[in-house]
Order: C-alpha cells, then sequence, then structure tokens
C-alpha cells in the first residue's frame, strides 16, 4: 500500500509477521528537545512496514484491511468472504462480484447496502431478497425486478404484481444481458420508481436513542453511519460493530472506551491508534498486535511498557509516560498550515505515509489538487499508464451471448478515461483500463450479465454516488396525507443524511411504516 517512491521501510507481509526481526531493535530514547510526533514520525520511518494489512487469509494477495478471506481479489476493508472480487466492506459473502456494505450476499453483483441475500443483481439497501434485480429497500422478496419498498412479495416487476407464468414472460422480454438494455432499464427505474417511492429519513434498524444512517442494533449513538451492530453509547463512528463507550473510530468492532482509532479490532482504552489488534491501553500507535500499555510505538506484537519502541519495565514506564503527556502540551508539533497538535490531538495529517488523494478521504470528501495546496495536505500525481488497449469500451459484444473465451485476459479501455481524455477526472481514481480475467469470464457467463464498460476503481465509485454522504441536514417530514394522523404538513423533525436540495421525498419513521408497511 506505499507507493514505491516514499521513504518508508517496507517489508513483505508474510516476512514482515515472521520471527527473523524485531522491532524493539529499532526503539531509541524519548527526546525532551523534539516534538513527540516528530519522535513518531522517525520512527514510523526506520521501522519496517507490512506492505499491507492481510490476516488470516487464503490466495487473497490483492486486498488490503482484510482478515479472513479466502480466493478473493481487490477487496478492501472486508471479511470472512469467499471467492469474491471487486467490493468494499463486505462480510461474509460468497461468489460474488462487484459489492459495496454488503454482508452475508451470494451469487450477487453490482450491489450496495444489501444483507442475507442470494442472487441479487443491482440491488440497494434489500434485505433478505433471492433471484431479484434492480430493487431498492426490500425485504424478503424473491423474483422481483425493478421494485422498491416492497415487503414479502414475488413475482412483481416495477412494483406491478405478475403471476408466476407471466413474469418469467415478461422477464425474458427486458434482456438483462443486453448492456445498452440495461442502461435503459436502470433510467427508467430511477425516474419512474426510485424517485416516485418514500424514503425514510434513515436507515436505523432495531435501535434506541440512534441519530446517523444504516445504524442496526444498537442503542445511544450519536452521528454514527454504518454500524453493522451492537453499538452502545458511542458516537461519531464510521463502518463499526460490538463497541461500547468509543468515539472517533473508523473501521473498528470489540472494542470499549477507545477513541481517535482505526482499523481496530478487540481492543480496550486504545486511544490514537491505527491498524491496532488484540491491545489494551494503547496510545500513539500503529500496526501494533497482542499488547499491554505502549506508547508511540510500531510494529509491535506482543509486548508491554515500550515507549518509541524502547522495552521499559512497567515501574519506568508510569514514571516516564506523565512527563511525555506533559511534555507534548509544552512542546507541541505544529504543522505548515499553523495548526496545533498537543496530547489528546490524533496525529497531524502533514506526518501520514499517505497522500490525501490515497485514502478513502478522498472516496467520501472528495477534493481536487487546488483544495489540497491551500488546506496544506499532500497529494499523490496520477501514474502515467501506458496499456496495450484490445477493446475500447464501445467495441465490447452488447450481449454477453456474444462474449467467448477469447476475450479471457483481454485490456479493455475504460470507458470513464474514453469520455475523458483531455479532463482531469482524478476523483474517480480512474485506472485507464481493466482486464477481462478468468473468473470475470465464468461469472458473467453464469450469471447472464453483460461485460463491464468501466475499470474496476470507477464502478466502486459509480456505487459510491448511489450512497448518501457521512453528513446529516435537520429537516421535517414531508408527508402531507391526512390519513397519517396529523393535519397538513406532520410536523415531526429529524437528522437525516438526505440533503434538502435532493428530489427524494422523504417521511419520519412514523409517516414512512403508515405508507410503505
Amino acid at each position: 500500500m506505499y507507493d514505491s517512491k516514499s521513504s518508508y521501510v517496507v517489508f513483505d507481509n508474510k516476512f514482515w509477521w515472521g520471527d527473523e526481526w524485531d522491532p524493539i531493535e529499532y526503539g531509541f530514547d524519548y527526546d525532551f528537545s523534539k516534538s513527540f510526533f516528530l519522535q513518531f514520525s522517525e520512527l514510523l520511518h526506520k521501522t519496517p512496514l507490512a506492505s499491507l494489512s492481510i490476516m488470516n487469509s487464503i490466495n487473497s494477495e490483492y486486498t488490503n484491511f482484510v482478515d479472513g478471506n479466502k480466493n478473493c481479489y481487490l477487496i478492501f476493508g472486508s471479511g470472512w468472504n469467499e471467492n469474491v472480487q471487486y467490493g468494499n466492506k463486505l462480510f461474509s459473502c460468497k461468489d460474488s462480484q462487484d459489492l459495496l456494505m454488503c454482508t452475508k450476499c451470494e451469487l450477487s453483483y453490482e450491489c450496495e447496502g444489501c444483507i442475507d441475500s442470494n442472487r441479487i443483481i443491482w440491488c440497494r439497501n434489500s434485505k433478505d431478497c433471492i433471484d431479484s434485480y434492480m430493487l431498492y429497500n426490500c425485504r424478503n422478496c424473491i423474483n422481483c425486478f425493478g421494485c422498491a419498498d416492497l415487503v414479502n412479495k414475488s413475482y412483481c416487476i416495477w412494483n406491478k404484481q405478475y403471476s408466476r407464468e407471466k413474469y418469467f414472460e415478461e422477464l425474458s422480454k427486458l434482456k438483462i444481458n443486453s448492456y445498452s438494455n440495461f442502461l435503459l432499464l436502470k433510467k427508467s427505474f430511477i425516474k419512474n420508481i426510485y424517485l416516485k417511492t418514500i424514503h425514510k429519513y434513515a436507515n436505523i434498524l432495531s435501535s434506541v436513542n440512534s441519530i446517523g444512517d444504516n445504524i442496526n442494533h444498537s442503542k445511544n449513538c450519536k452521528n454514527c453511519f454504518d454500524i453493522y451492530r451492537n453499538v452502545e453509547d458511542s458516537k461519531y463512528l464510521f463502518s463499526a460493530l460490538d463497541l461500547k463507550n468509543s468515539y472517533d473510530g473508523n473501521g473498528v468492532f470489540e472494542n470499549e472506551l477507545s477513541y481517535e482509532y482505526v482499523d481496530c479490532n478487540t481492543g480496550h482504552k486504545n486511544f490514537s491508534t491505527v491498524i491496532v489488534y488484540n491491545s489494551t491501553d494503547i496510545s500513539y500507535s500503529f500496526n501494533c498486535h497482542n499488547c499491554q500499555n505502549c506508547f508511540g510505538c510500531t510494529g509491535l506484537r506482543n509486548k508491554k511498557y515500550c515507549i518509541l519502541n524502547k522495552q521499559y519495565t512497567k515501574e519506568e514506564y508510569w514514571e516516564i509516560l506523565p512527563k511525555i503527556i506533559s511534555h507534548m502540551n509544552d512542546m507541541p508539533f505544529v504543522d505548515r498550515k499553523g495548526r496545533v497538535y498537543k496530547y489528546g490531538e490524533f496525529f497531524p495529517s502533514e506526518l501520514s505515509p499517505f497522500s490525501y488523494n490515497e485514502t478513502i478521504v478522498q472516496e467520501y470528501f472528495p477534493l481536487n489538487v487546488k483544495n489540497i495546496a491551500s488546506l496544506g495536505y499532500n497529494w499523490k500525481d496520477k501514474e502515467k499508464r501506458d496499456y496495450k488497449i484490445d477493446f475500447k469500451s464501445n467495441e465490447l459484444p452488447d450481449s454477453i451471448d456474444d462474449v467467448n473465451h477469447s476475450f479471457i485476459n483481454k485490456i479493455v479501455e475504460c470507458e470513464h478515461f474514453f469520455n475523458h481524455k483531455h479532463e482531469s477526472f482524478c476523483d474517480f481514481a480512474c485506472t485507464e483500463a481493466f482486464k477481462i480475467t478468468s473468473e470475470d469470464f465464468q461469472f458473467y457467463k453464469r450469471m447472464n450479465l453483460p461485460l463491464p464498460r468501466l475499470c474496476p476503481n470507477c464502478r466502486h465509485y459509480q456505487r459510491l454516488k448511489q450512497r448518501n454522504p457521512l453528513k446529516l441536514w435537520h429537516r421535517q417530514c414531508m408527508c402531507d396525507k391526512e390519513s397519517h394522523n396529523h393535519k397538513g404538513k406532520c410536523t415531526i423533525e429529524f437528522e437525516t443524511s438526505y440533503a434538502p436540495d435532493r428530489p427524494e421525498i422523504v417521511y419520519c419513521e412514523k409517516c414512512y411504516q403508515q405508507e410503505v408497511y
């Protein structure tokens, strides 16, 4: 994950986890004449870093920030998947491609926010669905196409009920194996179904006293997004499960009393940490595992009472630590924009191993190089690529029926790059081209789906565009139906991720339930 031009020392992932080197050898005494953050940056530059964050995975080398996967390719921030390609934040999925924020989905394609489903294609925010296409916010539906807000339904097309025989007759007419036809169907779905359906102010299920979006089976969560389950008394979380009393976390689970942390699993009282697993009382540390009472460390495993990777006794550790904290306040780090970082602040972005547009912040809060310069962040210039193109995107067969084995390993120019060669498109991290692998070919044939025209990065960004932002607006329910036990417009107000200028019809939970269920 580290740029080859960077100044960091990077080890192969398997070697990094081996016993042939000791991160303690890179430790040094704390220097009270320097800012702590400068000393930590020095340690981070000299201590070998793992090339990737891959845990307990098999045949899944081209993945990152993952755990427990098998035969997976280009998936990120995901765990316990098998035979899955091109996805982000996936859990316990199988034999699927191009998914975002999905759990326990099988034989599925181009889905976002779906749970416990099988053979679903182009679906969003749906659960317990089978053999269905282009669904939005459906529950327990089987053999449905182009539907929204349906519960316990079968054989529906465009929210209209059909008999079993008539459903399959009409489905065959839709020609879902045609790429050009899919574009027309998608456009019709958005115009005639999605924008006319009722949208609940937030996707909050079985949760009490919680504010945010996509919160499940939790309580007392404030400004939280993508909470999978069992989060209590916490704030400002993104992508979390099984937490208590924790603030400001991203990609975290099984933690308690933790703050300002990223990709941390099974911990207690961890603060300002990144990739810290199975550890307790860790502060300002990076990629440490099975550790206790460590401060300002990187790469440690099974250690206690370390500061800047130097080993101390228990007594020495607790004697020097308060002095370091006091020193961080007396001699704070000041970045090039004059921002001051004392004890209690997260790591300065200026010292990050990654540029702004190399991280997922660019996906959710995109900026361009001009914005970056004014804010004082780092930016990575686009790499020059020179692929030998076998097919332009508009030269691919429209139907999967016309695709044979000769297309395997052929290089296709990304449609996005083809259409914007003379414009800047860095926001989409386009790779300019992609290869049709043997696994791709087999999947598209098995599912009767047309070949994609976009590279995996652009496909990922298209799925991200379907999601609401990680931001809340204070709004009032738009319902004006008197049958919903209110006169005139409903007066209930709420926090929602639907901006006021968006076209969706947004209801409070009570009005939504009366209308939809």
